[in-house]
């Protein structure tokens, strides 16, 4: 009963927003530059949610700020079908390894242009120098790039590259290898990622010799990709312009806008009204009336992700196993996938989303809702009377979390029963993640998307120790047989030995509950029926390279 007036106050909200954002739009003429929504003009207007990190994919960690810099601003030397999980060329036009898998060498595809902008102008084609500045200025930390803005290189550091790759050499203008330090069978994977997009060596040249900051070279980028960055404006909107000699041919879309558009009822809003083409990350309360609206268009599919409520082993009581599962037990996630989820998704009890077939072990132990068993526990803890707590909500709609809000208020109301209190507390989304890195927080609620469909980088990338740097190990859970079992599963080619160690992983994450799983979320994707070749990624984000619009009659 609680959980439904919850949301039903919520909806009341949702529609008294709505109502104020549609006679707001009754204001909406022109297309001036202040007003960058007009979809007459810029070609395709896209409702995100929220503002990058960073347009730098290098030291990026969120999906908001991988959609804004790596898929339309830059490419990697290979790409992985979302589909197949094939690794496919893309800058790099064929590969290979050597007998002891230390040494990968790239051939690099031949007259691929970088960006013409207002701040920099190119004078050659892409070539093996772009491949080498992009990864010494991750390894190293000698390099006039490496320290900008403060920011740590995320993932050049969870996926081990930063002590795995011994170094990078050029064979010649179009030839390149990598050489590790051992071998690593997830190797062409990491190069799929955005943090492996190739930056303009000859723009970093620029940018030092005319000593301007180092942080202009990351706010204002220069790639290979589809469209070329024009103007952003922060908590506004970010306007990009079609690559006219993209090595894939010029996209149909000569204009594309990301209005940043924090709250999803006027995401939603903007939408129905037509002031934008495509919407990110509806509520699930609007999933039906945009899947009965006849002129939209809703997609909907399961992906690779899993929400989570990661608790802060390195603070009391949460260092505490027994407290740990007793919070775990209190929570009725049947109520949370009805409620928050609107059931699209699926409740877990691994880590692993349960698209990671075979790898995701459907065996574990059963997390039930139980507040009889989550008293007892705390009793055996020593917390009886219960204590006070903080979670913190994820401030935006993603697809593993639709509502955190609601979901903390959900969990809020569930520990209220077993004697906790609970304060919710939330931040603008550039500032949760950072604090959030750093351990601020006692528990958060989170989630993960997979940027490829390996489990050992799943897994290591949210719970090893490595990841701790990283600061993507949000529970700050460190435990060295996990960490072996995962390095032993990358390591084999043995695909049954890969899956019982892949397992056994789970099994122990299952014993330490250093987070609850609440679900893998269906990823919900609304747009205008006028916009075409539009896909739901498996990995998560949004793409629109290809993307077209038929032309209204």
């Amino acid at each position: 009963m609680i959980a439904f007036m919850q949301r039903n106050n919520r909806l009341n909200k949702t529609f008294s927003k709505m109502k104020m954002v549609l006679l707001s739009l009754l204001f909406v003429v022109s297309c001036s530059e202040n007003n960058q929504y007009s979809v007459s003009e810029q070609g395709l207007v896209y409702c995100s949610e929220g503002s990058p990190e960073t347009f730098n994919p290098q030291v990026g960690t969120s999906v908001i700020s991988f959609d804004a810099s790596a898929r339309v601003l830059f490419n990697r030397l290979v790409d992985v079908d979302p589909e197949t999980g094939d690794i496919n060329p893309s800058l790099a036009t064929k590969w290979t390894k050597s007998k002891d898998g230390r040494v990968y060498t790239f051939s690099l595809r031949k007259n691929v242009h970088f960006h013409k902008t207002e701040w920099f102008t190119p004078q050659r084609t892409f070539n093996s120098k772009d491949v080498l500045f992009s990864f010494e200025r991750q390894q190293k930390k000698s390099h006039y790039f490496h320290h900008v803005e403060g920011k740590i290189y995320n993932y050049f550091h969870s996926t081990g590259l930063v002590s795995n790759l011994k170094n990078v050499s050029i064979i010649d203008e179009h030839t390149i290898a990598f050489h590790l330090n051992e071998p690593e069978p997830s190797f062409l994977f990491y190069l799929t990622m955005e943090f492996a997009s190739i930056l303009s060596a000859e723009y970093g040249s620029h940018v030092q010799n005319k000593n301007f900051s180092r942080e202009e070279f990351d706010n204002k980028p220069i790639g290979t990709g589809p469209f070329k960055l024009k103007r952003y404006q922060t908590d506004s909107f970010i306007r990009y312009t079609a690559h006219p000699k993209y090595m894939k041919g010029e996209e149909a879309i000569k204009n594309l806008v990301f209005a940043i558009t924090s709250d999803p009822s006027i995401r939603y809003a903007r939408l129905v009204s037509g002031e934008c083409d495509v919407m990110a990350q509806p509520l699930s309360q609007h999933y039906q009336l945009l899947k009965n609206h006849p002129d939209l268009n809703i997609q909907q599919q399961a992906t690779l992700n899993i929400g989570y409520w990661a608790f802060n082993t390195l603070k009391k009581p949460f260092n505490n196993p027994l407290v740990r599962k007793a919070l775990s037990h209190a929570v009725n996630r049947e109520t949370i996938l009805q409620t928050v989820y609107n059931n699209l998704g699926e409740i877990s009890n691994s880590p692993l989303p349960s698209t990671m077939i075979p790898h995701h072990n459907k065996n574990l132990e059963a997390i039930n809702f139980d507040p009889e068993l989550a008293k007892r526990l705390l009793l055996e803890a020593g917390y009886a009377d219960g204590f006070e707590m903080d979670i913190w909500a994820i401030p935006v709609q993603r697809p593993y979390i639709p509502d955190g809000m609601l979901l903390a208020e959900l969990i809020q109301e569930d520990l209220r029963n077993i004697g906790i209190k609970a304060n919710i507390i939330s931040y603008e989304w550039g500032s949760f993640l950072k604090k959030v890195g750093e351990g601020e927080h006692q528990t958060a609620l989170l989630g993960w998307i997979a940027d490829n469909h390996d489990a050992g980088h799943f897994l290591s990338n949210t719970l090893s120790c490595s990841a701790i740097a990283s600061k993507t190990n949000r529970a700050f859970w460190c435990n060295t047989d996990f960490d072996d079992l995962i390095y032993q599963a990358q390591l084999t080619n043995n695909s049954n030995l890969k899956m019982t160690l892949y397992h056994k992983a789970q099994e122990l994450f299952s014993e330490e509950s250093p987070w609850l799983p609440i679900a893998s979320g269906q990823t919900i994707q609304a747009s205008n029926r006028s916009v075409k070749n539009l896909h739901i990624r498996t990995t998560g984000g949004i793409s629109f390279s290809g993307v077209y619009k038929e032309p209204s009659l």
